[in-house]
């Protein structure tokens, strides 16, 4: 049984940070995982004081450009403890067979003195809906088993020009199409805090991944929340790009209006770095911005530059509908604790009312069905899917499908052709876009008054595997803060704040950010700040070592 250590309670003190003295890598001498001690401590970069922020992609590549380490020796490390920590979190679906090679090739670079991309070294999981060449890309689906796409994302490629390399593909639910990920078809992924919880979903492989520290930052998809969500619940950096930042080229679709790619991280520095590596425009993509992509990390500073009150002269709304009844009473608490923290740091906080923001639920269930139903048609058996056999060609269709497709898909594509239906379409899917207008709106007027509006990622921390698979209402009810920013086609930030006690749990608690169009850079470096002015704050789960920070 694996170590339950309970990590300290946060304290919301201005203007103190612990730096930490090495990146996080560190194998647990409390728990009884097998990772070899002499791969990991022995060879791992050391931070350097001179950086102005904390940041495991900067500290990689001071270490592999001072010869502290070797792209090699690192890869390693990393993939001894995923390899130790798989058995119990099962967040991969795939392990790239090639990471070794791909870090040989960027040491023979710094052999050769050759100038490395800035993400050279870094350790990249990737959710198994964004296609990766050579690579299996399954959308955690048994329709596309086998699957090897000939191409990479957009995204992805962007990633490996830099230097980047791909670790593995992680665990999700089915297509995207759930909340906790117990809807793949392969696996059912455990949360790094408490591995009885859910790590949330869709992209719980990838939040659960970095989390553990089996990667150092990893890719998801956000439909209705599927980033922000499990970032939440496994205490690390989620962030929701504009849509249209970041090339969909390469995603599977779900729901094309609303699909984001998106990244999680320890840090927000991380997050904001991967984001500027992935965004701009991409011919392969007609839904991607032509905007230029400013340098995110422009944003960031030490924190020792700062002044007294360095959010001074920012206006934030608490949405207020999102602490009502339902809310869990110490998720409340504590998001209002970070908002007492902003207000320390110089912002003024008000409470904003959204009326259309229970509206958001219902309208994004029958748009992202509807377009759920029209994508996959695709997934045939003839065009696109593993074949089953059949005597005709209908037959094929039908089980094709019903064998491919797992219980929650197969009922998102029922509600979704339901509501497209020539007798249900005004009442349905009309009304709904009608309601996504509406909120649009409302989200433009708050946004015109305030700079940033807050409020609590889910309306609980992670819940017990299983305890809401039977029941799909209840597990669409925990969508209700993350779908509305979808639907407005904002950009959002999820970075760890808090924590509630659950039994002998303590369980990360996600303050979400949520800007307006292509203001990523503004959430970026709010969280920066408010993450910098966190102390005795350590958002590491309890499987893994004490002396592990960041």
């Amino acid at each position: 049984m694996l170590s339950t250590l309970q990590p300290p309670r946060c304290s919301l003190s201005r203007f103190t940070l612990h730096l930490p003295s090495k990146p996080s890598f560190f194998h647990s001498k409390q728990t009884p995982l097998s990772t070899p001690h002499s791969t990991l401590t022995d060879q791992l970069p050391t931070s350097n004081s001179s950086q102005p922020l904390q940041s495991q992609i900067l500290s990689i590549r001071h270490s592999l450009l001072s010869r502290q380490i070797t792209a090699t020796q690192l890869a390693d490390s990393y993939l001894n403890r995923l390899r130790a920590l798989e058995p119990h979190l099962k967040s991969f679906l795939h392990v790239s067979e090639t990471v070794r090679s791909d870090a040989r090739e960027i040491d023979d670079k710094i052999l050769r003195n050759e100038e490395l991309g800035p993400l050279a070294g870094v350790l990249v999981a990737v959710k198994d809906n964004i296609c990766t060449a050579g690579m299996p890309s399954t959308a955690g689906s048994r329709i596309l088993d086998g699957y090897r796409p000939p191409f990479d994302a957009t995204a992805v490629k962007r990633i490996k020009e830099l230097g980047g390399i791909v670790i593995g593909k992680t665990n999700l639910d089915e297509f995207g199409m759930g909340s906790s990920t117990e809807a793949s078809a392969f696996q059912v992924t455990a949360n790094p805090w408490d591995l009885s919880r859910v790590p949330g979903g869709s992209s719980g492989g990838s939040a659960s991944a970095v989390s553990a520290r089996q990667c150092v930052v990893s890719l998801g998809s956000d439909t209705g929340g599927s980033v922000r969500q499990p970032a939440s619940f496994c205490g690390v950096v989620g962030l929701k790009p504009t849509y249209g930042r970041v090339s969909r080229f390469g995603l599977m679709a779900y729901a094309s209006s609303l699909d984001v790619i998106g990244c999680l991280s320890t840090t927000v520095a991380d997050a904001g770095i991967l984001l500027h590596s992935i965004s701009g425009h991409d011919t392969l993509d007609a839904t991607s911005s032509k905007r230029e992509v400013s340098d995110f990390t422009s944003q960031f500073s030490a924190v020792d530059s700062f002044e007294s009150k360095p959010l001074r002269g920012l206006r934030i709304g608490l949405i207020r509908e999102t602490l009502d009844k339902g809310v869990d009473g110490q998720v409340n608490s504590a998001i209002r604790a970070a908002a007492s923290h902003l207000e320390e740091l110089g912002c003024s906080i008000n409470e904003v009312s959204l009326p259309s923001f229970s509206l958001g639920l219902p309208a994004y269930y029958i748009l992202a069905s509807s377009e759920s139903s029209s994508n996959l048609a695709r997934y045939d058996g003839v065009r696109y899917g593993n074949q089953a056999i059949a005597d005709e060609l209908t037959g094929l269709y039908e089980n094709s499908r019903a064998t491919g497709f797992g219980s929650e898909v197969k009922m998102r594509i029922l509600m979704g052709t339901y509501a497209l239906s020539a007798g249900y379409y005004d009442a349905y899917y009309k009304r709904a876009q009608q309601v996504r207008t509406i909120i649009q709106k409302s989200f433009r007027a708050a946004l015109d008054e305030y700079d940033i509006l807050i409020s609590p990622t889910a309306p609980s921390a992670a819940y017990k595997i299983g305890e809401k698979v039977d029941d799909p209402l209840a597990m669409y009810a925990g969508d209700i803060m993350t779908v509305n920013v979808n639907l407005a086609g904002l950009p959002a930030l999820v970075l760890p704040c808090g924590f509630v006690q659950d039994g002998s749990s303590n369980l990360p608690v996600g303050l979400q950010m949520i800007g307006a169009a292509f203001d990523e850079g503004k959430l970026l470096k709010v969280g920066h700040i408010f993450e910098q002015t966190l102390a005795d704050c350590r958002f590491v789960p309890p499987l893994l070592a004490d002396d592990i920070v960041g």
